[in-house]
């Protein structure tokens, strides 16, 4: 990740967001001190870019994860509101988003809207499951195997700006 172009994105994102902070009589607000966290979707350069490709057309607005492994890791688990970078597969800052709503519930009772909403494949929830199965197994950071009822973390999110 080039922690500059992040930090130019983030300059612009801000703006064109319309993401205002207090007058300058306040001081710097942490927005204007630090860029939110940025990541990318999947384990690989080419899935962060075909679901990176899905967000930017507004075909996918949602993810999820295990939070077994948002525990493993130490990671705070999402929040309304939270803001986040998205980058592509070689490290770039594309798009900025915030979620909308995060939601913990066991893997098979994600519903249908949720799979719909994550955009992928045929968006069925008998997709979702088959590939999200094989990704929380072959990419856990814990060490549980995976189960049907494992709490998966649920986030939808919006585009506020994206390049």
């Amino acid at each position: 990740m080039d922690e500059s172009a992040v930090e130019s994105f983030w300059t612009l994102a801000r703006s064109q967001a319309r993401i205002t902070s207090m007058p300058g009589y306040f001081g710097p607000t942490t927005l204007e001190v630090l860029p939110p966290p940025a990541w990318s979707f999947g384990a690989t350069v080419q899935e962060a870019d075909e679901l990176l490709a899905l967000v930017l057309a507004d075909t996918k607005t949602a993810t999820s994860g295990a939070l077994w492994d948002y525990e493993v890791e130490d990671e705070p688990l999402p929040e309304r509101g939270n803001l986040s970078i998205l980058l592509d597969g070689t490290g770039h800052p594309r798009a900025l988003i915030e979620a909308t709503d995060v939601a913990v519930v066991p893997f098979d009772e994600v519903d249908a809207e949720h799979a719909f909403l994550e955009g992928e494949g045929d968006r069925s929830l008998a997709h979702w499951r088959e590939v999200h199965e094989r990704f929380f197994t072959d990419n856990a950071t814990h060490d549980r195997a995976f189960s049907p009822d494992m709490p998966v973390v649920l986030e939808r999110f919006r585009v506020l700006h994206q390049v």
